[in-house]
């Protein structure tokens, strides 16, 4: 009876844990994990730094590693040598016009007035050229045909009638004489009213000199010192072009060179303001030394004339003494 019940026990155990068995047998197998595999997959995706990520190369990126930036432009970051010159010279305006208006109006206040000066001084030049050309054409002229006119004079008083109306250096020298030789009435000493009458004529010759020499001063000096007001005008130039470069901290050519062309006008400016004067001066040296000249002769034929009349004086005091 025992043995009857507990085989009956046994029985009922085995009915009552068969389906589970059965169910557990039925199931899909659970894999099998791969040791390799498996801990990749499960492991958490940790992604390194850039600087210490060492990929093998060839390897293809897997998804979990981030795609690279894009990298910047290359023409945003200047580069040194000719590409940073390049980069500066295409920020620094660059005038479009060089013409010498433009470079005067862009030119330092210093350099603006010795370029103004310069000019001043070749618009005199010029003026003077004109002037003295036309007196130098006419006053020559001039004494020559009063000179001719009174060659064939016997006295100061024909020479003057000779004369008539005309004015100049001539009738200056006859003048002289003839108030001369009525204030020396009476002095029977010749070579006393002769004296007298010399100085009287180099002190007519001397201010005939200093009149058709007026303006001749002022053109030895444009010619001897513009040159040097045009380089001191250069000189303040490219000294303020070296401040620039230090400035701009370049040696580009296109920083500089609107202010050393500014520069070299102003020497320009001076050579053409100095070479006329020069030119025009030693023209108007050789003209006036010419004229003198022909006043020296005017001089001596007044001293000739009144030579006569003196002795023509004495002759006739002789020939009535005599009588």
């Amino acid at each position: 009876m025992f043995r009857t019940i507990l085989k009956l026990l046994m029985a009922l155990a085995l009915g009552a844990t068969a389906p589970a068995a059965f169910a557990q047998q039925t199931a899909a197998p659970a894999p099998q994990p791969v040791p390799y595999v498996n801990s990749q997959a499960t492991r958490p995706a940790v992604v390194p730094a850039p600087a210490a990520q060492t990929a093998p190369q060839g390897a293809a990126p897997t998804a979990a590693q981030p795609a690279p930036a894009p990298a910047a432009p290359a023409a945003s970051v200047p580069e040194a040598g000719g590409d940073n010159a390049k980069s500066l010279k295409s920020t620094v305006p660059v005038p479009h016009d060089l013409s010498p208006w433009s470079m005067f109006l862009s030119a330092d206040i210093i350099v603006k007035a010795v370029m103004l000066g310069l000019a001043f001084a070749s618009l005199v030049t010029w003026t003077i050229f004109i002037a003295k050309m036309i007196e130098l054409s006419v006053v020559p002229r001039k004494l020559r045909s009063s000179l001719k006119a009174i060659t064939e004079s016997r006295s100061l008083a024909e020479a003057q009638f000779a004369l008539g109306s005309k004015t100049g250096v001539l009738s200056a020298f006859l003048a002289a004489a003839m108030r001369e030789a009525r204030l020396s009435a009476g002095i029977s000493s010749d070579s006393g009213i002769k004296e007298r009458v010399a100085t009287s004529f180099a002190e007519i010759s001397r201010a005939e000199a200093r009149r058709i020499r007026l303006g001749m001063g002022l053109l030895a000096t444009i010619g001897a010192t513009s040159p040097f007001v045009g380089l001191f005008g250069t000189v303040w130039g490219i000294m303020n072009s070296f401040i620039g470069i230090s400035k701009a901290q370049t040696t580009n050519l296109a920083v500089v060179a609107p202010g050393i062309a500014e520069a070299l006008l102003a020497t320009a400016i001076g050579l053409v303001a100095a070479i006329p004067a020069v030119i025009i001066y030693n023209h108007f040296a050789r003209v006036t030394k010419t004229y003198l000249e022909q006043v020296s002769r005017a001089s001596g034929a007044a001293a000739r004339l009144l030579s006569r009349d003196l002795d023509r004086s004495h002759g006739g005091a002789h020939v009535r003494a005599a009588e």
